[in-house]
C-alpha cells in the first residue's frame, strides 16, 4: 500500500538563507519564522496573507509567544523579549554568551510552558552544542557534546520529548516526569542514517504523530507512535528545516526552508529555496502553551 503523500506549495517567497523555527502566535494570528544567518524575523498573518519582518542585531533561531503577548527571542548569545508592536527588544539573560563558537539552534515550548532550546557551533563544530530547558526563569543544561541538535518536540500528554543530533541520523525519545524533566537516558526511536536526507526540525500533531523535516531530501515525513513512516509531504526545494501547524484550527502545516550551501546551479533548479511552504495534510496540530518565564 502506498503511503499518503501531500505536496507543499509556496506560502511566502522569503528567500531565507537559513529559514528556521516556524512558530504559531495564536493571539496575534501570525506565524513567525527566522532567517538565522541574516538576523531577520519574518511573519505571516494567516487570515489576510499580509507579511512583514523585523531586522535584528543578532542571529535568532526562534520567537516563542509569551504569556503577556510578546515574544521571547532565542538568540546566538542571549534571550530577549520583543514587543512586536513597538519592535522594542529587551535583553533577558545571557545564553552561552561566553562561548564565541556557538549560536542557538532548534527550540520549542513543552507541554508545561517551559522552553527547550539548543546551541551548536557556528561552523557545526563536532560536539560543540548543548541542550537546555528554561523552566520558570531558570536555565538548566540537559545534555552536552551534541553537534546539530534538532527535532525538539513533545507528546500530547507530556510523557516524552524527542530530539536528534542531525549528523547521527537517529531521532531519540526521552521519557519525562510529571514536571517535564527528563528521566534516565534518551533511547533511539527512529533511524534515518541509511535514508536520503538528515533529520532536522519536527512537530507533533493532535494524534501524537511526529512530522520530521529531512534536510537534503525535500521531504517531511509523518511518523507513527513506533517511529514508522506513515506519510510524507513533498517540497519543490531540497532543504526543509522545520514544520509547524498554524491557523485558527491548526490545520495547515507550514514549513521553513533554506538556501544555505546551495550552488548557483542548484539554486537555478530550485529558485524558491528559502521560502515558507504550506501543505493541507488533513490533520490538526497541538496548541502549544505560551512560554512562562516565572
Amino acid at each position: 500500500m502506498s503511503l499518503p503523500t501531500w505536496t507543499a506549495s509556496l506560502a511566502v517567497d522569503s528567500r531565507c538563507e537559513l529559514g528556521e523555527g516556524p512558530q504559531w502566535h495564536a493571539a496575534m494570528g501570525r506565524l513567525y519564522w527566522c532567517d538565522i544567518l541574516n538576523a531577520r524575523l519574518h511573519w505571516l498573518e494567516v487570515a489576510s496573507g499580509a507579511t512583514g519582518h523585523h531586522e535584528l542585531d543578532h542571529r535568532v533561531s526562534l520567537a516563542a509567544p509569551l504569556e503577556d503577548g510578546g515574544l521571547l527571542l532565542v538568540g546566538e548569545d542571549r534571550l530577549s523579549r520583543l514587543d512586536p508592536t513597538t519592535e522594542h527588544i529587551e535583553r533577558c539573560c545571557n545564553f552561552e554568551a561566553d562561548n564565541a563558537v556557538t549560536r542557538s539552534n532548534d527550540a520549542r515550548v513543552d507541554r508545561h510552558g517551559s522552553l527547550w532550546l539548543s546551541s551548536m557551533g557556528k561552523a557545526a563544530e563536532p560536539g560543540a552544542g548543548s541542550l537546555y530547558r528554561l523552566h520558570r526563569g531558570e536555565l538548566v543544561k540537559l545534555r552536552s557534546g551534541l553537534t546539530i541538535p534538532n527535532a525538539l518536540c513533545f507528546s500530547p500528554g507530556g510523557e516524552f520529548a524527542w530530539f536528534t543530533d542531525t549528523p547521527t541520523g537517529v531521532v531519540m525519545r526521552w521519557a519525562l516526569d510529571y514536571q517535564g524533566w527528563p528521566v534516565g537516558d534518551p533511547a533511539p526511536w527512529a533511524d534515518f542514517s541509511a535514508h536520503a536526507g538528515n533529520p532536522d526540525g519536527a512537530v507533533v500533531d493532535s494524534e501524537g504523530h511526529l512530522w520530521l523535516a529531512l534536510w537534503g531530501a525535500g521531504r517531511i515525513v509523518r511518523l507513527d507512535h513506533d517511529g514508522r513512516v506513515v506519510g510524507e509531504v513533498c517540497l519543490p526545494v531540497s532543504q526543509p528545516s522545520c514544520p509547524a501547524f498554524a491557523g485558527p484550527q491548526l490545520d495547515r502545516l507550514y514549513i521553513s526552508t533554506a538556501r544555505e550551501h546551495l550552488t548557483a546551479i542548484e539554486l537555478a533548479g530550485q529558485p524558491l529555496a528559502g521560502g515558507l511552504f504550506v501543505a493541507e495534510v488533513g490533520v490538526r496540530g497541538l496548541a502549544e502553551p505560551p512560554l512562562r518565564l516565572a
